[in-house]
C-alpha cells in the first residue's frame, strides 16, 4: 500500500499545537443517529484548532456504530474539518472487521487510523504484532496503535510494530512510565506518542517528563475553553495554573467519573447537553447519569468554566 508521508509530520505540528479532539457521536432521543446534530458538534470542535480530530473512537462510541453509521460519521468529520486538521479514524475489533472499517475510512477521506484494543481476548504479544501486521497489508492509511486494556506491548513486541510499515504512533492508556520510557528511547526517531489515558490532563505532567508531552482530552468535547487553558498552561510552564485547574476541575471530575462504569463516556456527554450541544444520550450498554451526578456535574462544569473566564 502506497502511504502519505505528511500524514506524521501534520500530526506532529498539530499535537504541538493543541489538544487531540475525540469528538462525541450524537443520537436522537430514540437511540437513531443524528448526523445533523453530530455535524454541528464537529463542526464546533474544529474550529477551536484541535492538534487533530479523532471520530468513531472511544469517546466517539465506536463500539456500538454499525457500519453505515461509522460511514456518516467519519464522512461528516473529513467534510467538515476540510483538510484545516488531521482526521483519524478509530476501527477495531479482530483484524478482518477492522479492514472493513478501515476502508470505510479510506473512502471517506480519513488520514490515518486508532486501532483500538482487539474485541474481549487476552493474546500473547505475537498475536499483539500480527493484528496490526494483517490491517496494515490491507490499508494505505498511517496506523496509530491503542494500548489499553488487553493490549500492552513489550520492549521486544514494540521494537516489531515499530518496524511495519504504515505504522507510525502509539497512544498509551496504561500509564505504566517505567514501561513507558523503555518504549519511546527504543523507538524510531519520528514515531508518533501521545498520551492516552482516562481523563489524561491528570497524568500530562508525568507523561511529558518521559518525553510524550501531547495528549488526547474528552473534557475538548464540551468544554475546549478549559481543556484548552489547561494546555497553554502546561505547555508554557504555569504550574499555578496547570495546579488550580487540576485541583478544582479536572481531580473532582475523575472523582465523579468513577461512581459508575462507563460514566467516562456519559457525563462527557451530560456535559455537552448541559452546554446546549446536539449530542443526544448515550447508547446501551452505557447510561446516562442520575439526577443526583447530573446536579453535580453541572456545578463543577460551572465552576471549571469561572476558572477560564467562561461561562455554561
Amino acid at each position: 500500500m502506497t502511504l502519505d508521508p505528511d500524514t506524521a509530520r501534520r500530526l506532529r505540528d498539530g499535537m504541538a499545537r493543541g489538544v487531540l479532539s475525540f469528538p462525541l457521536t450524537s443520537f436522537h432521543d430514540d437511540g437513531t443517529l443524528d448526523p445533523d446534530g453530530f455535524r454541528a458538534h464537529v463542526a464546533a470542535r474544529i474550529a477551536t484548532a484541535p492538534g487533530a480530530v479523532f471520530p468513531a473512537c472511544g469517546t466517539g462510541e465506536f463500539f456500538s456504530l454499525d457500519e453505515d453509521e461509522y460511514r456518516q460519521v467519519v464522512t461528516i468529520t473529513v467534510e467538515e474539518a476540510g483538510g484545516r486538521v488531521p482526521v483519524v479514524a478509530g476501527i477495531g475489533y479482530g483484524w478482518a472487521q477492522a479492514v472493513r472499517f478501515a476502508r470505510i475510512a479510506e473512502d471517506a477521506g480519513a488520514d490515518a487510523l486508532l486501532v483500538l484494543p482487539h474485541y474481549l481476548v487476552a493474546a500473547p504479544q505475537d498475536g499483539l504484532v500480527a493484528q496490526l501486521e494483517q490491517i496494515a497489508a490491507r490499508t494505505r492509511l498511517p496506523l496509530i496503535a491503542y494500548q489499553r486494556g488487553q493490549v500492552a506491548f513489550g520492549l521486544d513486541a514494540f521494537r516489531r510494530i515499530a518496524r511495519i510499515p504504515g505504522v507510525i504512533g502509539l497512544k498509551d492508556g496504561h500509564s505504566d512510565l517505567d514501561r513507558l520510557q523503555r518504549l519511546t528511547l527504543a523507538a524510531p526517531e519520528d514515531f508518533l506518542f501521545f498520551n492516552g489515558a482516562a481523563t489524561a490532563e491528570i497524568q500530562a505532567r508525568a507523561y511529558a517528563t518521559v518525553g510524550v508531552p501531547a495528549y488526547s482530552s474528552a473534557v475538548h468535547a464540551f468544554a475546549p475553553e478549559i481543556a484548552d487553558a489547561f494546555f497553554t498552561a502546561l505547555r508554557d510552564g504555569d504550574d499555578g495554573t496547570v495546579d488550580k485547574l487540576l485541583r478544582d476541575f479536572y481531580v473532582p471530575l475523575v472523582e465523579l467519573r468513577d461512581r459508575v462504569p462507563g460514566y467516562a463516556v456519559s457525563l462527557v456527554k451530560a456535559a455537552a447537553r448541559l452546554r446546549g450541544r446536539p449530542v443526544g444520550p448515550v447508547r446501551a450498554p452505557l447510561t446516562d447519569p442520575t439526577a443526583a451526578d447530573l446536579a453535580d456535574l453541572r456545578q463543577l462544569l460551572t465552576t471549571g468554566l469561572d476558572l477560564v473566564g467562561a461561562a455554561l
